[in-house]
């Protein structure tokens, strides 16, 4: 059984914008408040069950994972956490910029790179590799939860060393609006998607910040704790 509180290192983008608007209105929930908000109508005219389409993302608020949920691991604390965000954060390093597009990935529809950006890609590799101390090991049973059978024997590895399938080669930037829908139901939910997106004109989206989340329990959604500008 995991643990909690859990602890999970996100791309959130900055509280006011456009962006996290878009996302926090989508997914019903804003994790920076931790307020629950109305659908848009447009939305429930198009999937009147908009609240179990985006029942998985609201858990976890609009973000971009960068370092997975975790337990802390024995003998680390929560200031201990927040301190080490800050000084990641205070690095000099490239601030990757991405050209956001709305698209399907695995099933579900996200907000994602239009194409690779390898300084998001070291961003997220700095980040598994550095905060991998505050990590509890995984139980057998979280191990489970992740269907290892059902993964590459990569990511097989990736899991066993660093808690998460997803991470270094393996890693795919998504900022999740749904759940997995088949693909009768994708596409005219993407092609929603992307006309409220595109209204927003967001041409080019710097990830210029960490934010970090806390679940309370297992009942409860991730909200925002502490949040941090990257260093130029």
């Amino acid at each position: 059984m995991t643990d909690f509180p859990r602890y999970a290192i996100y791309y959130a983008a900055d509280a006011e914008s456009a962006l996290s608007r878009f996302g926090a209105e989508l997914l019903g929930y804003d994790a920076q408040s931790g307020r629950e908000l109305p659908f848009p109508t447009e939305a429930l005219h198009l999937a009147a069950d908009w609240h179990d389409v985006t029942a998985d993302p609201r858990k976890y608020g609009f973000h971009g994972t960068l370092k997975a949920p975790m337990t802390l691991a024995s003998g680390k604390t929560e200031t201990e956490l927040v301190s080490a965000c800050a000084a990641f954060a205070g690095k000099p390093r490239s601030i990757p910029v991405i050209r956001p597009v709305v698209d399907s990935i695995s099933g579900f529809i996200a907000v994602i790179p239009a194409e690779p950006v390898s300084e998001l890609i070291q961003l997220a590799a700095d980040c598994v590799r550095e905060f991998d101390a505050f990590r509890a090991p995984l139980t057998a049973g979280d191990r489970a939860r992740r269907n290892p059978e059902k993964l590459t024997e990569r990511q097989r590895d990736h899991l066993d060393r660093w808690g998460y399938p997803y991470v270094m080669e393996e890693f795919r930037f998504h900022m999740t609006l749904t759940g997995r829908l088949d693909a009768r139901r994708r596409g005219p939910i993407v092609e929603m998607l992307r006309r409220r997106f595109a209204e927003l004109h967001i041409e080019t989206l710097a990830i210029d910040r960490i934010a970090l989340f806390r679940q309370e329990n297992a009942a409860a959604r991730f909200h925002i704790i502490g949040e941090w500008p990257l260093r130029r």
